[in-house]
């Protein structure tokens, strides 16, 4: 079975991924972030490197479609191949971030691999407001974040709601992130997990 975790940059996926394979004894199939060589780049000038982060990210996350489609154990994808195409790219390109000529190859780039993607056994997507991703994307600390902007990640988060309000590849569970603490309140992630068996069932 196939798990996808969905959701903005520091909507608490990662963390969600790693509790969930844990609790349920599930393998985490990681997102890419902190093996992307072009992401400090990025996020310094993207302009410059959003073709290039977005492919990098694409082809991770392809390679661990196939591997999904040769595994038997339950796997726990962090963040879902629809939204390098759906937010990521499209948000660059409709920011002028990304060029016409790129974002087209790009878009054939995914649609190609698109005929080899099974959709999840069920995503969960994991919603949160502007100021709960900048206090989670601060308590984290990451390097290359610290200088991310604001608006960025309210134009992700509207792309987000248009994406899942028309996602009907599958079952999907939303989740509102912002009043939750599944690290630090046991009840919290309890809420989840019955969520979760809800769906599952």
């Amino acid at each position: 079975m196939h798990v996808a975790i969905a959701g903005n940059i520091g909507a608490g996926k990662s963390t969600l991924a790693q509790m969930l394979a844990q609790h349920y004894g599930w393998e985490v199939l990681p997102e890419a972030a902190d093996t992307n060589p072009y992401l400090k780049d990025f996020y310094e000038d993207m302009p410059r490197w959003s073709f290039q982060v977005q492919v990098y990210f694409l082809g991770s996350r392809f390679r661990q479609v196939l591997e999904i489609s040769q595994r038997t154990q339950t796997l726990v994808q962090d963040r879902s191949i629809y939204e390098d195409a759906y937010i990521f790219a499209r948000n660059l390109h409709l920011s002028g971030l990304m060029n016409d000529r790129d974002y087209s190859t790009y878009l054939q780039l995914f649609e190609s691999i698109m005929g080899l993607v099974k959709p999840p056994d069920l995503l969960v997507y994991l919603k949160a407001d502007l100021s709960k991703l900048m206090e989670r994307i601060k308590l984290r600390g990451r390097e290359y974040e610290k200088n991310i902007d604001p608006a960025y990640l309210a134009s992700l988060n509207g792309h987000y709601n248009e994406w899942i309000d028309s996602y009907d590849r599958g079952p999907l569970l939303i989740i509102d992130a912002n009043p939750l603490d599944y690290v630090k309140k046991p009840q919290d992630f309890e809420f989840i997990v019955q969520q979760i068996d809800r769906m599952l069932s």
